[in-house]
């Protein structure tokens, strides 16, 4: 089977616009990537404009300004690194699906959460990403609260 992205008539030809070598996987695992190394410049470049960020608690977030935002609030109040990540696509290459654990320190006490004093944790997640035309379009992030609040008080699950 052709590989296009390793033909140097593919990469000649088409190399000019990046997103063209970037499958959805790429994407998405980008993203993730840029996220562990708490690059945010490479994460928001990844998004659509109008991205729509629907998060575990709250209300829907439209636009990459509203995510920023955001990503700043979670930056200050959580240090987390995602491990044992697992991105599935579907045929079309729209959808993704992913199932990561997330390892994290809570710095920062969150609105009415917990008051934080570096509690560490660790605690599975999933997240369901649409993309489309190299940009992700939709993030909507998943995991139990109440186990996160018994994990930073210290609490059995």
């Amino acid at each position: 089977m052709l590989n296009l992205r390793q033909s140097p008539i593919f990469a000649n030809s088409f190399c000019t616009n990046h997103s063209l070598l970037m499958t959805t996987f790429d994407t998405v695992s980008s993203y993730y990537d840029a996220f562990n190394r708490k690059d945010w410049t490479t994460m928001l470049d990844l998004l659509h404009t109008n991205v729509r960020h629907d998060s575990n608690q709250g209300s829907t977030r439209i636009g990459k300004d509203v995510f920023a935002t955001f990503l700043q609030h979670m930056d200050d109040c959580y240090d987390e690194t995602l491990t044992d990540m697992v991105i599935m696509t579907e045929p079309t290459g729209t959808r993704v699906a992913c199932e990561f654990i997330v390892n994290g320190v809570y710095k920062k006490t969150d609105g009415d959460l917990p008051a934080a004093t570096g509690q560490t944790y660790v605690l599975p997640a999933g997240a369901f990403l649409d993309v489309a035309d190299g940009k992700i379009t939709r993030v909507t992030t998943y995991y139990n609260l109440p186990l996160w609040e018994s994990l930073v008080l210290g609490q059995p699950a």
